[in-house]
């Protein structure tokens, strides 16, 4: 009767043996594929560019319903959203880390000229001013265009 037991148990400690050795390697497969993922994140900038994208659209919208009529409630919107634009800028200057030099530059440029521009329109409303302001949200869209496309293949 020894015997038989001694038998029966085996094939048992066997099946745990190989059920074992399957956890063993389902779990080293899912590190590998977890490792694999960590290798191909993108940088914290990629995000921030994608705010300041999407604050830079809000800016060209406020502009384009920027008129002498409507100057006082437009320009608030319009500063509202250079603010935004503003601190997305400070925030990717800070997270690209000097990599990026010439766009970030440009961009820092552009976001200036622009800022300069809304307080030339407040302080003396006219359509001059306000085609400048145009303008200059024109250029601070380009710039960050451009920092786009020269991020596009770390950030897709």
């Amino acid at each position: 009767m020894g015997l038989i037991f001694a038998m029966s148990s085996s094939p048992r400690r066997s099946r745990q043996s190989v059920v074992c050795r399957i956890s063993v390697v389902c779990v080293a497969v899912v590190g590998l594929i977890a490792l694999t993922g960590c290798g191909s994140s993108k940088p914290a900038y990629c995000s921030t560019r994608n705010n300041l994208e999407d604050s830079v659209k809000g800016l060209e919208n406020s502009i384009k319903g920027l008129s002498i009529s409507n100057l006082s409630s437009g320009i608030s919107n319009v500063k509202a959203d250079v603010k935004k634009v503003q601190t997305n800028v400070n925030t990717l200057v800070s997270q690209v880390k000097g990599e990026f030099a010439s766009e970030t530059s440009a961009i820092k440029s552009s976001v200036a000229s622009l800022q300069s521009d809304v307080n030339a329109l407040l302080s003396s409303p006219s359509a001059a001013h306000a085609s400048a302001v145009k303008t200059a949200a024109s250029s601070v869209a380009n710039s960050v265009k451009s920092f786009a496309d020269a991020t596009s293949g770390k950030c897709g």
